[in-house]
Order: C-alpha cells, then structure tokens, then sequence
C-alpha cells in the first residue's frame, strides 16, 4: 500500500493540504514581491527604503522562530498555527491595501511574524501526525513546496503586476490563506500532554532583541550606502552580543526555558544545529549572489539571470524525494555526510568559474549544490525530530530553522562586504565584481567544508522518537 494510500480517507491528508498550502504562501512571499517593486516604487517613491520592504519580512520571520516553536510545546499545535496564518494574512490585507512605502515595510514586518510561526510548526504538526517512515516522504513534499514558490513567486508576481495591480500579489494570500486554515481548524486534533509548563515571555523577548540586532547590523555590514552609519552598526553587534549574554544567563535561571540550552546538551540535536548552520553560511550566501555573478560579471541578460538557479532547485526538490524514500532504511548520517559533500563539490567548482567559461559548468555546479541540499536539509529535520521527546518537538524543529536563517544573513553579509571590498571607489565593473563574488564563492566552499567535517561527529543509526511524557 503506497504512502498516501494510508491515510488518503484521513483527516491527516486534508491537514497536510492545508500546512502545504499555508507553507507555500510564506515561502512564495519571499520572492514574489521582488517583481512588483519597482512598480511601488514608481507609485511610492522611497528608493531609499527599498530593501526593507525584503528585511523587514526575513527580519521578523527569523526572531520570533523559536518562540512559536516554545509556544507550540506548551499550548499546543492548532491554535499556535491559526494564530500564525492569522497574523500572516492580516499583514497581506494590510499590504493590499498600503498608501506609503512606510506602511507597506510595516504590514510586511506583520506578516513575518506570521511566517515565522506557519512554516516551522507546519514541519512540527506533521512530524506529530506521521510516524518516521511516513515523515521522511511527508516532509520532503515540503521541499517541493520551497522549489516551487521559488520558480513561481517571480512568474506570478510579474503576471498579476502586469495586469491587475500589484496590490494582488498580496490579496491573492487571503482566499488561499483561509482556505488553509479552515482544513487545519477542522482536521487537526493536538496530541499533547497537560503539564507542559509555560512560556518564558521575557527570556523571548530577551532573544528577539538579540536576532533584532544581529540582523539590522548584518544587514548594513558591507552596504556602500548603508542607512545606517558605522558606529550604529558597531553598537548594535555590541548590543547582540549582550543581549545574547542575559538571554543564556535567564535560560539556565527559568523553569520553563523559551530555548532549552538541555537541547544541545543532545548529540544529535547539537552536531546537526551546527552542520546547519554552516550550511547556511554557504549555501544562502550562494542564492544571493550567483545571479548577480551572471549578470553583472558574465555580462549575461536579466532573464539568464534569473533560471541560473533552476538547476540548483530541481536537484533540491527532486533528491528530497529520493530522500525521503531511501532514509528510514539508510540512516540519517550517510545522507547528511553525502549531502554535504555534494554541496562542496558543487562549491569549489563554482569558486573555479572563470568570466569566458561555458555556462553548463555554472549549472553543472549548482546542481551538484541542490543535490546536496536535498539530500542534507531533510535528514537534518528528520534526525532532530527523532531524537527529541515530543513535547520539545516544537522548539526543537524551530532550533533548527532558526539557526540556518541567522547563518544565511550572516553569509550574505560576510559575502557581500568581501564583494564591497573589492569595488573600486570609481564604481563598480565587471571584472571588479568577478573578483568580489569569486572571493566570495571561495569562502562558501571553505564554509562548506567545515560544515562537513562538523557533520563527522553527527551519530549513525535511526533513534525511535521519544514518547512524550505528558
């Protein structure tokens, strides 16, 4: 009997429908906008201020991660996630309906606070509902959904932009969004114990000024026209710094921890929350910049530019498929060191991509990279949520994004002051830029590697998942 065979007269897939439908509304989000910008910009004004209409939404989206992975072990998974969906779809009204670029930069910051809760506990209530068979083939639908919204958030937002108004790439989230949250509503029935402590609402808002601070200075590290000036950014790593200090010092003080620092203590979970977060370094850094490589270095057109990364996606989504498939029979430490090798390989070709190459080795190159990332990305999730009891599933699931989504801003940041460092102060040009990005692609394969050998301390072997205690 196939894997949806099981449960195909289930609630358990009309819940899947509707997390994967409220997943791909925020993983599109993130790149359907970009499309329609310059025609808000037009509208608006506020060049200024564009790029926070993009941070704004990661911002938000990364600090409050983890706190709705805590709240989800304390109350629950149903109403956490409605809660979620709510706030996202409520931020996408708003941006509908925006008159500022000041406006429509706050409602985006609203619906990061909903994406930041919809896309870890939807990970989370599925690996409530399925067993680990079942899970690896569940979760790797959601890598489909990632490549997916990455192929169409560009296409749709240019579609409805250029005919409708750009106001609907925002609109369009609500029938879809309710949609989603009515299945999961009805469907989804949590399976938790009673005691399961409280939320430590200070230590959570302690780490969210923490990220907050982190992020803003990231985000202006390396920036030629930063709006923020050098000595704000230097006080913000400081005030990261500190804040990250009083956040550990209320963790180990509080019964009911937002961030359990008992979970690294776990071998599992602390070799792949590492692994992962190198990974990220590497491979967000990548994303960023391999079409502007294209672009501005290989002097290819903007529509080149933007397919490079299909190669990348495919072998993304289609290798979390053959995952989820081979790994309850195979483990989880042969894909992720497979994975990762894959991944390096894929890197240090593209730190060897000279300016008159052919293209199929740039595509060659990131393909290899998606393999890897399919094959590492769903062994990662699925190794943690195996190995943990389940009333820590929540937080420990939303570790784990969290952490790649901290070391993919620091990778665009680290990347993109190398490629700064290298412009000339007349302004940029082509092999100025080839010199920047190959740096920078140079300092990806190291991360990567890195990354590999942390993934030699990862156990072998297939944990049962721990029963709750509840």
């Amino acid at each position: 009997m196939s894997f949806f065979d099981r449960f195909r007269s289930s609630p358990r897939l009309l819940v899947t429908l509707g997390i994967l439908g409220g997943s791909f509304l925020a993983a599109m989000e993130a790149t359907i906008v970009a499309t329609a910008m310059p025609t808000v910009v037009d509208q608006f004004g506020g060049l200024a201020h564009y790029s926070w209409v993009f941070s704004g939404y990661m911002l938000t989206s990364t600090v409050t991660t983890p706190v709705w992975g805590r709240i989800a072990d304390v109350h629950g998974r149903r109403r956490p996630y409605l809660v979620a969906i709510g706030l996202f779809l409520l931020g996408s009204m708003l941006c509908g309906v925006a008159t500022s670029m000041t406006q429509l930069i706050a409602f985006r910051a609203l619906q990061g606070v909903g994406a930041g809760g919809m896309l870890p506990l939807g990970m989370v209530i599925m690996g409530d509902m399925f067993s680990l068979t079942e899970r690896a083939r569940a979760q790797a639908l959601f890598a489909g959904v990632w490549g997916i919204s990455s192929i169409a958030g560009p296409l749709i937002g240019a579609v409805l932009t250029e005919n409708a108004s750009w106001r609907w790439i925002f609109f369009m989230n609500l029938p879809f969004g309710l949609a989603a949250a009515f299945l999961v509503a009805r469907f989804l029935v949590d399976r938790l114990g009673h005691d399961r402590g409280d939320v430590d609402y200070i230590g959570a808002g302690v780490l969210m000024s923490a990220v907050t601070a982190l992020m803003l200075a990231l985000n202006q590290t390396g920036v030629p026209d930063a709006s923020l000036s050098p000595t704000v950014v230097r006080m913000l790593y400081v005030s990261a710094v500190a804040l990250g200090a009083l956040f550990v010092l209320l963790e180990r003080r509080t019964a009911h921890p937002t961030l359990p620092l008992s979970l690294l203590a776990n071998r599992m979970v602390a070799t792949t929350t590492a692994s992962g977060a190198l990974l990220g370094i590497a491979i967000f850094g990548a994303l960023a910049f391999v079409p502007l490589y294209v672009q501005a270095a290989l002097g290819r057109t903007a529509r080149e530019a933007g397919s490079v990364l299909t190669p990348l996606l495919l072998g993304w989504v289609s290798m979390s498929i053959v995952t989820g498939r081979l790994l309850p029979r195979v483990g989880f430490r042969p894909f992720i060191l497979g994975g990762l090798s894959f991944v390096s390989v894929g890197f240090l070709g593209l730190a060897t991509v000279r300016p008159d190459g052919p293209m199929w080795k740039l595509h060659v190159d990131l393909g290899l990279m998606g393999i890897g990332m399919g094959m590492t990305m769903l062994s990662l999730l699925l190794a943690v949520q195996a190995t943990v009891a389940r009333e820590q599933l929540g937080v420990a699931t939303s570790l784990g994004q969290f952490t790649r989504s901290i070391g993919g801003a620091i990778g665009v940041a680290v990347m993109g002051a190398m490629v700064a460092a290298s412009l000339p102060s007349s302004g940029p040009t082509p092999a100025a830029l080839a010199l920047g990005l190959h740096r920078a692609f140079v300092t990806g394969a190291v991360v990567s590697l890195v990354a590999l050998c942390s993934a030699l301390l990862v156990p072998g072997g297939l944990p049962e998942q721990k029963k709750t205690v509840g």
